[in-house]
């Protein structure tokens, strides 16, 4: 069975960071796009940022220069180191890896809004909080 694990959310102040870990089981994560989506209270979700099965890399623009998405094919898993949090940031972050490969290639190019891309399955989510 497909499945994803996120970890690593955790409450900090404006300027901190955190990184967050996608776990896959059930399927290579190497052949597969994975992209990170966030969700606030009352907002839409969003696409974060997203790697693809070539490791294109796509970041949102609220999130550049201060998010990096990376690849351990050996551990299966995906992460999201997080630098200067603000207090724009705070959401529950899921992971999502696309139906089949190749589905997240022109989302993790830029030549798509990731926050529309559709995808196969999803991670049951962490917390970030950004508080003084």
């Amino acid at each position: 069975q497909v499945q994803l694990v996120e970890s690593g959310g955790d409450l900090v102040q404006p300027g901190g960071s955190l990184k967050l870990s996608c776990a896959a089981s059930g399927f290579s994560l190497g052949n597969y796009g994975i992209g990170w989506f966030r969700q606030a209270p009352g907002k839409e979700r969003e696409g974060v940022s997203c790697i693809s099965g070539r490791d294109e890399e796509y970041y949102a623009d609220s999130v550049k220069g201060r998010f990096t998405i990376s690849r351990d094919n050996g551990r299966n898993l995906v992460s999201l180191q997080m630098d200067s949090l603000k207090p724009e940031d705070p959401a529950v972050y899921y992971c999502a890896t696309e139906e089949s490969p190749g589905d997240l290639l022109h989302y993790c190019s830029g030549g798509y809004r990731l926050t529309r891309a559709k995808v196969g399955s999803w991670g049951q989510g962490t917390q970030v909080t950004v508080t003084p």
